[in-house]
């Protein structure tokens, strides 16, 4: 008996999916200390270029290649770039859509285990700070869980003592993940996010309103109160501007929150039908990202941390990164709370957690998606075969913790540099390849709204030239620089070579799945236009 056809069930939960797969932890940890470490409000100004005239409109491309592929009935990033691409070069290059979200996936994961194990602890009495002792103390005692959990003190260090608490959270969390991933889209994945979403929201507004709330706590330090934390976030420094580095970091954020160039969007719109709406279904899910990032993120973590901790402790979490930010200053700042510590840190890691699960359920989708296709297996299958890549990628994760090597390596590699890749390739064979003029008539098919011509410009000329700029620069200037570092130990010369086994097994699946759907008549290089 063949398998149900795999589509969504509603056209909300689509944009939810996608939404839930842009929001997650780059949105309430990443963003906030990348807007206060360039110009603060000022970040502003580059953050909503990049979004304008790089997220928004490959966005949108990727909307319509999905949908587009759908007409055929293919599902998997490389077939669908190798229709749109009209040939072996797109679909091989399009392999990036399958191996960023599952290379991700393998220190995703594990990232998310931290959050579901924080908000274990929270809800079963705390981490161990103690209130009203010095902040020094409670800093201290809160760097101690942090390591405990993330196994920064060696490789292996996870597996031993009280650490093995965080292997237990993984196999948790993970089962969770797979659990949706085999029901499937409308039963699964689907289901999940529709629920997910919206008790994310409200956790983060609860979140929110108490933070706003706290008013001045420290009577003996007036300045640190709500106003002067949104301050600290907000008000902007220009002179941020002069530097490259800050037009850089607010493109990149672009692309980690919206799922860009990510091998997502490109997957999950493949489902929808062939009226279905993918020019406000993207702005949509595009809006409720910003909601989530800009509201939400914006003024919770560093306002809060600054109230409690003033200017020298919010500058040095900061400084600290994303992570510390996330799971080192904000439990301090919870011990201040009083009796409500315990439930605003709850509220907290669950929401971080629902953010992070979110995501993670998008990162094997593609895989899933591209190997049934590729190869015919069923989805249940295909699904087992993806979760036993997932787990020995999370083993390693697991194993080579010291200094973060391993994952540190992939999440440049296959996180940041790979995404710029695929958002170059994907928005060039788009609008000169497909053609631009074909790629507008086929982005408005059943459209609710009209796009702005000016976007018609943008996707032909603007954000092909940027990402070009972007991805030659870097290439001449760090990519050797990059790849020293890459190999300057044991746990990021084991990242590297993940990443090229994942890659030679998607390539070969990629082979196999041309010979297949080519004997089975299927049109994977577009000689009959699905116009």
């Amino acid at each position: 008996m063949p398998e149900q056809k795999e589509e969504w069930g509603s056209k909300l939960g689509v944009i939810l999916a996608v939404a839930g797969s842009a929001v997650g932890l780059g949105n309430f940890l990443r963003f906030p200390g990348q807007a206060a470490d360039n110009g603060g409000g000022a970040f502003l100004i580059p953050y909503f270029c990049a979004l304008f005239l790089l997220g928004i409109p490959i966005g949108w491309a990727e909307w319509t290649m999905g949908r587009y592929g759908g007409k055929k009935g293919l599902h998997g990033a490389p077939m669908i770039m190798g229709a749109v691409g009209k040939g072996r070069l797109a679909r091989y290059l399009g392999v990036l859509g399958v191996l960023i979200p599952l290379g991700v996936s393998t220190y995703y994961v594990f990232i998310e285990t931290w959050t579901f194990a924080y908000f274990l602890k929270y809800v079963t009495g705390g981490i161990g700070i103690v209130q009203g002792t010095p902040i020094a103390e409670q800093t201290a005692a809160s760097s101690s869980f942090y390591a405990l959990i993330t196994g920064v003190d060696g490789d292996g260090s996870l597996f031993t003592g009280d650490s093995r608490y965080t292997v237990i959270s993984w196999v948790v969390v993970f089962a969770i993940n797979m659990f949706f991933v085999f029901r499937g889209l409308s039963k699964g994945i689907e289901k999940f996010v529709s629920f997910a979403m919206p008790i994310m929201a409200v956790c983060a507004l609860v979140v929110l309103v108490r933070v706003l709330t706290l008013g001045t706590p420290d009577p003996t330090n007036p300045e640190q109160n709500v106003l002067n934390g949104l301050g600290y976030m907000w008000n902007p420094d220009f002179s941020a501007l002069g530097s490259f580095k800050t037009w850089l970091a607010a493109a990149s954020q672009i692309f980690f929150s919206l799922s860009v160039g990510f091998g997502v969007i490109i997957n999950y719109a493949s489902y929808m039908k062939r009226q279905d709406d993918v020019a406000l279904s993207g702005l949509t899910a595009t809006a409720t990202n910003e909601l989530f990032e800009v509201g939400f993120g914006g003024m919770i973590t560093l306002t809060a941390a600054f109230v409690f901790l003033g200017l020298s402790g919010t500058a040095g979490a900061v400084a600290t990164g994303s992570f510390g930010l996330g799971f080192n200053t904000l439990p301090v700042v919870f011990a201040q709370m009083g009796a409500f510590e315990n439930i605003i840190g709850a509220l907290w890691f669950f929401m971080l957690w629902l953010a992070a699960i979110t995501s993670s359920l998008s990162m094997y989708q593609p895989a899933v998606a591209h190997l049934k296709e590729a190869t015919g297996m069923a989805h249940a299958k295909a699904t087992s075969v993806i979760a036993v890549i997932g787990t020995i990628g999370a083993i390693l994760t697991l194993w080579f913790t010291a200094g973060g090597g391993f994952w540190s390596t992939v999440d440049f590699w296959v996180g940041t540099y790979l995404i710029f890749v695929l958002a170059m390739v994907q928005i060039i064979y788009f609008a000169w390849v497909f053609g631009i003029d074909r790629g507008w008539r086929e982005l408005h098919q059943g459209a609710s709204i009209q796009v702005p011509s000016v976007f018609k410009f943008v996707m032909k000329y603007v954000a092909p030239a940027y990402l070009i700029i972007v991805f030659v620069g870097f290439t001449l200037q760090n990519f050797k620089a990059s790849l020293a570092a890459s190999w300057a130990s044991t746990g990021s010369r084991v990242g590297m070579l993940t990443i090229a086994g994942i890659l030679a097994y998607l390539v070969v699946v990629t082979w196999m799945g041309e010979k297949r759907l080519r004997a089975a008549g299927v049109d994977i290089d577009d000689t009959n236009p699905a116009d």
